[in-house]
């Protein structure tokens, strides 16, 4: 095999996994200082938020008698409240530009859905809102981490995104507030994962 053929041979291998990580593009992001900082800064922030919901999942246990899924599946199908979607944060052609854009536009449908349960534990305001202010937050540290480092933003459109459904009776608001919590619970687990990911490359 001449030698140039083998060189140009050699060049593509060489240039296609780092091709693969190019595409993240994590490459020259890993070791940037500024970016491990928002990263473990952010795991932390998204640690807290989880524990925030977990509590309000043990409201809702305690006070609805509300805490195991499988019981409520049927009751689900009526309710028409999806999961907010993070396949790009778990996809084997991972892209740091589209991970962080579906992380972004999830919280910030969950900060709209916690408006139901608001509604649902007027005793808790305090939490709720806090929680409400937790992902406004996170989304936006993000929106501007994906600027600082001229990261394309990533717009997937609306998948019935519309209002929140309108519960017939209070008993689906109460199942109501319990999946929204769940997905959301889900949802921060898939993203503290993929910062996680990211923070150890």
């Amino acid at each position: 095999v001449p030698a140039d053929t083998l060189a140009l041979l050699l060049g593509m291998l060489l240039w296609a996994p780092w091709r693969a990580l190019h595409g993240a593009p994590l490459a020259e992001l890993s070791g940037d200082q500024d970016f491990q900082l928002f990263l473990h800064k952010n795991l932390e922030f998204t640690r807290k938020i989880k524990g925030d919901v977990a509590a309000l999942q043990r409201v809702v246990c305690d006070t609805f008698q509300l805490c195991k899924e499988e019981e409520l599946l049927l009751v689900r199908q009526d309710l028409g409240i999806a999961q907010a979607p993070l396949e790009q944060c778990r996809s084997r052609t991972f892209q740091a530009e589209a991970c962080f854009s579906q992380i972004r536009d999830g919280l910030r449908t969950y900060h709209g859905s916690l408006v139901a349960v608001l509604e649902l534990l007027p005793g808790h305001t305090s939490l709720v809102e806090t929680l409400q202010l937790d992902a406004a937050n996170l989304s936006s540290n993000i929106q501007q981490q994906m600027e600082d480092l001229g990261l394309a933003t990533v717009t997937y459109p609306a998948e019935k995104r519309g209002p929140l459904p309108t519960f017939s009776s209070h008993f689906h608001h109460q199942v109501g507030g319990f999946f929204i919590l769940a997905n959301f619970q889900r949802f921060l687990e898939t993203a503290y994962r993929a910062l996680r990911h990211l923070a150890r490359l």
